[in-house]
């Protein structure tokens, strides 16, 4: 490895750690994950973010709470590196900083929603859960509605990329009536801006 790299290698850890220290405990992260169904959820959701989760520090690190399989907890960086080009964006409300209350309140939630499945069928039930699905109803728990939740069938469902995705998940029973939400939504809300 060159010194070039060395130095490269460094700077991206300095830069990382400094981003770290400027985001709070609450906000919310978004990614274009490497997943298969990445490609099918941009596509319906006409958005670039296919995955997102919430910040926490927990004894000194940053951390993301999300639902992947199972609903579990990564490390800020580590989740970063995941996406496709460790390309992300941070958003946080705009009008109101959340009490120490709030945050346990919400920490509280998310904790309890570690272990379940990853929810393949985006049911809106909490036996499973998916990560726009978590990070919504994090904030509702603290009586914060971030958007509304849409019906599958307002999605852009004609490409065939995301006609197969349905096709696996649902055979000919789609659920157009079951309410979701989606990643670009929770980055469309009216409560929250761009940080990062």
């Amino acid at each position: 490895m060159t010194m070039r790299v060395y130095f490269l290698s460094f700077a991206f850890i300095i830069c990382s750690l400094s981003l770290a220290q400027t985001f709070k405990d609450g906000d919310l992260i978004f990614q274009h994950s490497v997943s298969s169904q990445s490609t099918a959820v941009q596509l319906a959701t006409n958005s670039y973010y296919s995955h997102c989760g919430i910040i926490f520090h927990l004894n000194g690190e940053a951390y993301v709470f999300e639902a992947i399989e199972p609903v579990g907890v990564r490390k800020l960086d580590q989740w970063i590196a995941s996406g496709e080009k460790s390309h992300y964006a941070v958003y946080r409300l705009k009008d109101k900083t959340l009490s120490a209350t709030e945050l346990e309140t919400m920490k509280g939630y998310l904790r309890a929603q570690l272990d379940k499945h990853y929810d393949l069928g985006f049911n809106w039930s909490e036996k499973e859960m998916y990560c726009s699905e978590l990070a919504y109803k994090a904030y509702k728990a603290i009586g914060v509605e971030l958007c509304q939740p849409l019906p599958l069938g307002s999605f852009r469902l004609e490409h065939p990329t995301v006609k197969r995705i349905l096709a696996q998940r649902y055979g000919s029973n789609i659920p157009y009536d079951e309410p979701m939400v989606a990643p670009g939504q929770l980055t469309e809300s009216k409560l929250l801006f761009k940080v990062y």
